[in-house]
């Protein structure tokens, strides 16, 4: 592993940024991994990419005006730098483009970029075909918004909420399940929303395409996931690891 790379393994943090209610750091953010044939298979944070960069399994995949070139973790460190001081000289003559996003996670001595998109340099599995009825995509599907409520909430202050209560023999289904927040959760307790008095701000269903792309391709800072991934993708399944 070069130098450097181990140096930025030892010392990246980045900074808290808002985004909608909540604050969380750029490590937290999406990252589209291709496999070895710049097909999308999977979706990762920010933190878990560059441990990929570090141990030569990645390369980044950057994308300018419909075109991309890839590099590996020291180039992209370089293209880094001089971006940042571009930036920097764009800033101080107040030429800098506010709406170009662009997220940055520390090292000692320098800023590396956070990428948008890698690419697996030895993956050539297939991105799994079918939609899977589990926690992550029903948030996804509710836009992470409790349905009772109707507020947005961080992951963590969510749930799964059965409809029609598992002791009434209601289903754990697309069509029975929805997000809620815990006090609202709390609240419903064991009951229908009609007994709890409790109005559902829209009847949940099946998704016709994929919870998670359309939340993450509606996001501007994910722009340059449409150059991978289009149509043929919104009943594919691409699993989401943040670990």
């Amino acid at each position: 592993m070069p130098a450097a790379a181990a140096t930025l393994g030892n010392s990246l943090h980045a900074s808290p940024l808002r985004d909608g209610a909540r604050t969380h750091s750029v490590l937290e953010l999406s990252v589209l991994v291709l496999n070895r044939s710049f097909v999308a298979v999977h979706v990762v944070n920010v933190r878990r990419a560059i441990s990929l960069l570090f141990r030569q399994l990645a390369e980044v995949v950057h994308v300018e005006q419909g075109q991309y070139a890839s590099y590996s973790l020291e180039n992209w460190r370089e293209l880094s730098q001089l971006q940042a001081e571009l930036r920097a000289h764009e800033l101080a003559h107040g030429k800098a483009d506010d709406h170009v996003l662009q997220d940055w996670v520390r090292a000692i001595g320098y800023e590396l970029q956070a990428p948008r998109v890698i690419r697996l340099t030895n993956c050539d599995r297939m991105p799994r075909q079918g939609l899977r009825f589990n926690r992550r995509n029903v948030f996804a599907r509710d836009g992470n918004r409790c349905q009772y409520c109707g507020e947005r909430f961080p992951l963590s202050e969510l749930s799964l909420d059965h409809v029609v209560p598992r002791s009434r023999g209601g289903t754990a289904t697309w069509e029975n399940i929805v997000c809620a927040c815990v006090a609202c959760n709390v609240r419903k307790g064991g009951r229908t929303p009609q007994e709890a008095r409790m109005d559902l701000i829209r009847q949940p269903v099946r998704p016709k395409r994929s919870p998670l792309l359309a939340l993450k391709l509606g996001n501007p800072r994910y722009e340059s996931w449409k150059n991978f991934v289009d149509r043929a993708y919104w009943l594919v399944d691409l699993s989401e690891q943040v670990s």
